[in-house]
């Protein structure tokens, strides 16, 4: 079956950076777009950055554009997403997901996802 394992999380100060990543197994991976969301206590869970499946197409929400870097290794099964200049608003636990089927575009919506990895968690203090 397929499964998601992320890894990376931790507890960072403002300003500082982690790298999340997302082991990937039990199909084709490079058939597959990717993307990372989160969710914050007490709030919905959001998009934060897509992935084609070739990598060469990316999406991202405003409030990371410019700080964060999605990028995947088909060769090793794994996305991977770069946080630089985090905020304390950038606090929450990280999920990456995967579609049911493959598709052309870059997914950005909650319902384009099936497959959710058990999340990791991400804070940062100011």
């Amino acid at each position: 079956q397929v499964q998601l394992v992320e890894s990376g999380g931790g507890l960072v100060q403002a300003g500082g950076s982690l790298r999340l990543s997302c082991a990937a197994s039990g199909r084709t991976f490079s058939n597959y777009a990717m993307g990372w969301f989160r969710q914050a206590p007490g709030k919905e869970r959001e998009f934060v950055a897509g992935i084609s499946r070739s990598g060469y197409s990316t999406d991202y929400a405003d409030s990371v554009k410019g700080r964060f870097t999605i990028s995947r290794d088909n060769t090793r099964n794994t996305m991977y997403l770069q946080m630089n200049s985090l905020k304390p608003e950038d606090t929450a636990v990280y999920y990456c997901a995967s579609p049911l089927v493959p598709i052309g575009e870059v997914p950005t919506t909650t319902g384009s996802f099936y497959y959710w990895g058990q999340g990791t968690q991400v804070t940062v203090s100011s």
